[in-house]
């Protein structure tokens, strides 16, 4: 049925037809797909190349495991945070919309800008990188191998991950699930092992492990940030609340099972890093998981580098999935352009804001330099999730009867809340110029909100000429706005 035929339909059967043929994004996230997207985001190259920032700062393998499980608990408190916003507030778009409805549309403008300039772009450029780098240097070994071919290998992983958005939510729900099933089969190879040897009584490594006189103060906080930086991605499944399926239960549901998971199994795996390897061998490796795969089971040696690179690639497919909503969503409400609002009309995926991640992407990759931009990309995303929920607390004080169908205990989210302005602090603190740069890039979207948006004073040439160039790429996307409300 065409859909101006579904239109004329009357009664139920005619609602439903409305309904199936019309543009919209389709509620199909389930309980294990949502499950699926956070664990696949979460645990992505961090905790397989280099956990040694965690034991650098720390001084030693019983405070890192202290560090390690603490890190997990400040991540579930702020997911637990995140599951009452995304059940209070029933539209995607994650702190876009969080901030927006809290603080006002200036901080939501704020860090959509920051989040698409730079945050986004470096977070998949290093995911890219990483996986092209397990996929090809095994090839090469013992030599190094061509940065070329790494950034061509990563530019291909990033097109694939693309495509697969572009083209369907439930093939990338799909292939999310099996990505996770890889990345724990690998988790399981790295945890068994491990205990078996520490049931066997290689404890050599846990003598005298909490020893203070290794502990320095200032560098206790930036344990934390690494270990808190291998927790991140537990906040995409809100940037989809309005494509979950009965989000009040499946979002906390999905949100605490899957933190309490990743937890448990990071505490595992690093026991099992420090039950085969020494502090020190752990400090000398980039790549921890290849190097405890060579000492402990080197059957499994080969096979370890393909199921990091495919890890990297499960956490770049749950990213992508998730921020092109916040564009969306960003294009609905007026504070970006329209067409990244649109859907595609048989697909049913937001295909422009899919896409604009790309180029950005391909170009931070193949300039390389991404590590330096990590670390000050990790104060703005720390700096909003603050914001958002400081906003949380500021509106349960002014609307105490609001129904909430999933409330948080208050001291979870002021905890919570002190601890992220604290990381963001202590980042100014440590990293100066890093930190003042991400401040930099983040306040230069103020100029661009009052020019664009808050009071629009663009010459109107360019204003015609970008809704001609808008309504043709429109044209040859097949994209149209969403016809149903779906929050």
């Amino acid at each position: 049925m065409h859909r101006t035929q579904a239109r004329t339909a009357k009664g139920g059967d005619g609602k439903e037809k409305v309904e199936e043929e019309a543009v919209q994004l389709r509620r199909k996230i389930g309980l294990l797909p949502a499950i699926s997207f956070i664990v696949g985001t979460v645990v992505g190259s961090g905790i397989f190349i280099s956990p040694k920032g965690v034991l650098m700062n720390s001084g030693s393998v019983g405070l890192s495991l202290l560090v390690w499980a603490l890190s997990g608990i400040i991540s579930l408190f702020g997911a637990l945070c995140f599951a009452e916003l995304g059940t209070t507030f029933t539209k995607s778009g994650g702190q876009y919309t969080y901030l927006l409805e809290l603080l006002g549309p200036v901080p939501a403008f704020l860090r959509l800008w920051a989040d698409f300039i730079f945050i986004r772009p470096a977070v998949i450029a290093y995911g890219s990188l990483a996986f092209g780098r397990y996929i090809v240097e095994p090839f090469f070994a013992p030599c190094a191998a061509p940065t070329v071919l790494i950034k061509l290998v990563g530019v291909l992983g990033v097109t694939f991950v693309i495509a697969v958005n572009s083209w369907s939510v439930t093939l990338t729900s799909r292939i999310q699930v099996f990505l996770t099933a890889v990345k724990m089969f690998a988790v399981v190879l790295i945890i068994v092992p491990g205990l078996i040897a520490l049931g066997k009584g290689k404890t050599e490594n846990f003598q005298n492990d909490l020893e203070a006189e290794l502990l320095t103060l200032t560098k206790l906080p930036l344990a934390f940030y690494n270990g808190l930086y291998a927790y991140g991605g537990w906040f995409y499944l809100n940037c989809v609340t309005e494509e979950v399926i009965n989000p009040n239960r499946i979002i906390p549901l999905a949100i605490i099972f899957s933190m309490v998971t990743v937890t448990v199994l990071y505490v595992l795996i690093n026991v099992a890093y420090y039950t085969v390897m020494t502090p020190a061998q752990l400090l000398m490796s980039d790549a921890v998981a290849v190097t405890f795969a060579n000492q402990s089971i080197q059957s499994f040696a080969p096979v370890i580098p393909v199921l990091v690179a495919l890890s990297c690639l499960g956490a770049l497919n749950g990213g992508t999935f998730g921020s092109p909503r916040v564009l969306f969503v960003a294009g609905r409400e007026g504070h970006w352009p329209a067409i990244f609002s649109m859907i595609h009309i048989r697909r049913r995926t937001p295909l422009p804001a899919v896409l604009f991640q790309f180029p950005f992407a391909v170009v931070m990759i193949l300039k390389g330099e991404i590590y330096q931009l990590l670390n000050f990309a990790s104060f703005s995303r720390w700096f909003f999730i603050a914001l958002s929920t400081l906003g949380m607390l500021i509106h349960r004080y002014r609307f105490p009867d609001l129904p909430r169908p999933f409330k948080v205990p208050v001291v979870i989210t002021v905890t919570f809340t002190v601890v992220s302005f604290f990381i963001v602090g202590m980042s100014l603190y440590s990293d100066l110029f890093n930190t003042g740069c991400s401040l930099a890039l983040t306040l230069s979207g103020l100029p661009v909100y009052y020019v664009t948006i808050h009071r629009p004073c663009l010459p109107k040439r360019f204003t015609r000429t970008f809704n001609y160039c808008s309504k043709k790429l429109q044209i040859l996307l097949e994209v149209a706005q969403q016809e149903v409300q779906t929050y």
